[in-house]
């Protein structure tokens, strides 16, 4: 979702999000969504829904919060940092008038944890005023910005986001969605974007659906309608699910309704597979199929394909409890919550001089001794990315009594970074990159490793569900982390980049 023009060669500061060397505030070392949106068109209090709104997808971004209203005239912003919840008061939700609002929480790394890059951004051009928010990243955003600099443009955030925003300015189309149409033709990558007129909600979603986005509305009020990056935000305010936004294409939703659009290009869907994995709330749906039941299934297919003799299935909370029911339930081994999570952890924590054995993974997690004692345990989480808190688990697991320690991760080996809007380490960082599954097990000190394979995980994603959702075809999802297939062409500054750093 954010793009830095480059002096450096990290491909991670190559999205804007992390400063040459970094690791990032948070200390339990998995990958990061960068973002959620959300819009509402036609409620009197517009703006109360989008807090509510925004307040479950807070997992998707934590950094950051803001929401822009429209009273039909003109525009209201505030945008903050920190959680939802922090960043807006009752007081502050007032003075955002309007029947139509649009808002976006936002993670980021050090980087890019500015309030100048919060979104949405608001600006005022010779057309009347315009709001916009963006889940996603454009491949392309830094030779389109270098050009739009060329003929004069000035931005005023390192995010790619903005260069959306100039490219609707300068469109000499007439009416707004098609000058949205025309700006979205000169840009690649993944998107989920929500813009606001005076009295028109634009959401689009790129060609090959890679962030999600879906449609609903308010029985109470069917001229209300609501749009979110995932259906759990309909839960709250008491809006129905209607259907995902499709894959390249445009809503335009105004006093007459919704319309729908299709943007010019035809591209085979591949949807992100590690919304599935990891990114989406477990209460969640993603193209009509439960991502909990898709966990356990994740997990079931783990355990047929690296199954182990045991005595207790552990999951890292929060997201590994599905799969390790799925991989327990699969191998009949009792499944416990041996390790519990700590919910008011924040970013940052004072330590105390006098150093304490894995504090940092103390903060979050600690575990049952009484279950773990003197067992040979299985510990399931979704990933390893750099592997240094799974050797931390695995330690602590142990120094609790357990007489072995075998970990299962319920996705493949993470050995790619992400381009499309989620904050990854550079290849470097990925352990699995560079070290092979006996040389990982080695480093966090477990019995044994077992990865979930690539054609495992697209089966478990593509037919979790049954009857009850259709069939996925493999060739419908990214999975550029796992196996190096990127779903959309880098511009030529980026592949230069990737050159430098051997990606």
């Amino acid at each position: 979702m954010t793009h830095r023009r480059l002096t450096v060669l990290d491909p991670a500061v190559l999205a804007g999000t992390r400063k040459p060397g970094s690791v990032g505030l948070d200390e339990d070392d998995h990958f990061r969504d960068q973002c959620g949106v959300f819009a509402v068109y036609g409620h009197s209090e517009a703006a109360n829904i989008a807090y509510l709104g925004l307040h479950a997808l807070q997992h998707r971004g934590q950094e950051s919060a803001g929401i822009v209203t429209s009273d039909g005239e003109q525009l209201y912003a505030h945008r903050a940092m920190g959680l939802v919840q922090d960043a807006f008061s009752a007081e502050q939700l007032q003075k955002l008038p309007g029947r139509s609002a649009i808002g976006h929480v936002r993670y980021s790394t050090a980087g890019g944890s500015h309030l100048r890059n919060a979104q949405p951004f608001a600006v005022d051009y010779a057309k009347g005023s315009l709001a916009v928010c963006h889940n996603g990243n454009l491949t392309n955003a830094d030779e389109v910005r270098a050009e739009l600099e060329s003929h004069g443009s000035i931005f005023s955030s390192t995010s790619d986001t903005e260069v959306l925003v100039h490219l609707v300015a300068r469109s000499k189309e007439v009416a707004f969605e098609d000058r949205v149409v025309d700006a979205l033709s000169r840009v690649q990558g993944a998107y989920s974007l929500l813009f606001l007129a005076d009295d028109t909600i634009v959401a689009a979603r790129d060609p090959r659906g890679i962030r999600p986005l879906c449609l609903g509305i308010l029985p109470s009020r069917k001229d209300a309608h609501v749009v979110a990056s995932e259906p759990i935000s309909f839960d709250l305010i008491g809006a129905e699910y209607v259907r995902d936004v499709e894959p390249g294409e445009m809503l335009v939703i105004d006093a007459s309704g919704v319309r729908s659009m299709r943007l010019p290009a035809n591209e085979t869907p591949q949807s992100c597979v590690f919304e599935y994995v990891y990114f989406a709330r477990p209460d969640s749906h993603l193209a009509g199929r439960s991502v909990y039941e898709v966990r356990k299934e994740l997990g079931r297919t783990l355990s047929r394909e690296s199954p182990i003799d045991a005595d207790v299935v552990i999951p890292v909370p929060d997201s590994g409890v599905p799969s390790a029911i799925g991989y327990a339930t699969e191998r009949g081994i009792p499944f416990e919550m041996g390790l519990i999570r700590s919910h008011y952890v924040g970013r940052t924590f004072i330590e105390p001089q006098q150093s304490i054995r894995h504090f940092g993974v103390r903060l979050k997690l600690n575990p049952v001794e009484s279950i773990i004692r003197g067992k040979r345990v299985v510990v399931v989480d979704d990933s390893i990315v750099r592997g240094t808190t799974s050797r931390k688990i695995i330690k602590m697991v142990r120094d609790a009594g357990a007489r072995e320690v075998h970990l299962r991760i319920s996705s493949p080996p993470t050995q790619w970074p992400c381009y499309y809007g989620i904050d990854t380490p550079t290849r470097r960082e990925l352990i699995a990159s560079s070290h092979s599954i006996e040389e990982i097990a080695r480093y966090v000190t477990a019995d044994s490793l077992g990865y979930l394979s690539l054609e495992g995980m697209i089966a478990a994603v593509s037919n979790a569900g049954g009857d009850k959702a259709p069939s996925v075809p493999p060739d419908h999802f990214c999975h550029a982390c796992f196996s190096g297939q990127y779903a959309i062409p880098f511009s030529p500054s980026t592949r230069r980049q990737m050159r430098l750093v051997g990606v």
